[in-house]
């Protein structure tokens, strides 16, 4: 009887720890399908053209490390896709990458664009109902606008960039118990006088699978990216570029929890 009080004392203080070591110290890995909205446009000088851009399939994938030392942030690391397509025809002359599109023409574009994000963040408040993160976020955007006449594809508007904008990023999750839903808010934000950088997506989830040794979650949301610029060039040495670009819609996926 002894034997089996303690085995069983054994156990439960064995699942405890295993338990804790789960909560404080994990690795997450994410990908997700987006079903991606583009509208806006773009220019040289904040006379944007208004792209009819398509619908585009795009891939977003992270990793997080979260570990239990108070003093250094956890980090995730995540990397999205915001390639598109477009044309216009022409209601004004329009310049782009040195080259001059006249009045009445129609031109295409083709917009392609990857941000990386680098998220330093800490846990203020966390457990199973409710959790709050809040960091920084150096968001690398890395692209190339091109403008090409459809009568003469010879003449193309070129313009390429890249840099890093410093965000602030928070997350909130909330669960629901014994259910295995859950759902969660986050989002980066940067404004500077007339220029917005903005990432935010409301998420629903559902846990597939749940043990000590692996989670498995199934999410379903939607994501805006909102990228409007007077001249990116006063952020991190980007070239100048004015925007008014929204990317949205929704997507769905899956997060592993080793």
């Amino acid at each position: 009887m002894k034997k089996t009080v303690l085995s069983f004392s054994l156990l439960a203080l064995l699942t405890s720890v295993s338990s804790q070591a789960d909560t404080l110290l994990g690795l997450y890995a994410g990908a997700q399908g987006w079903n991606m909205q583009t509208s806006g446009g773009f220019s040289e000088d904040g006379n944007n053209g208004n792209f009819n851009f398509e619908d585009e399939a795009k891939s977003n994938i992270y990793i997080a490390f979260e570990h239990p030392v108070p003093v250094i942030p956890n980090i995730k690391l995540q990397r999205t896709e915001m390639d598109t397509l477009g044309d216009v025809t022409l209601d004004t002359n329009f310049t782009f990458g040195d080259e001059l599109f006249s009045l009445s023409t129609t031109v295409s574009t083709d917009v392609q664009l990857t941000a990386t994000d680098i998220i330093l963040y800490y846990e203020l408040f966390d457990n199973d109902l409710v959790s709050f993160d809040f960091g920084i976020n150096a968001k690398y955007i890395e692209g190339e606008f091109l403008v090409t006449s459809e009568d003469d594809p010879s003449r193309v508007g070129r313009e390429e960039f890249s840099g890093a904008v410093p965000m602030l990023y928070s997350r909130v999750a909330l669960g629901v118990p014994f259910t295995g839903f859950g759902a969660y808010v986050e989002g980066s934000y940067l404004s500077i006088d007339d220029n917005t950088v903005s990432d935010y997506q409301a998420v629903i989830t559902y846990s597939l699978m749940e043990n000590l040794a692996l989670d498995v979650t199934f999410q379903v949301g939607y994501r805006v990216v909102a990228v409007e610029l007077e001249d990116i060039g006063d952020i991190k040495e980007l070239n100048n570029i004015y925007s008014d670009l929204e990317f949205k819609g929704p997507f769905a996926g899956i997060e592993v929890h080793f």
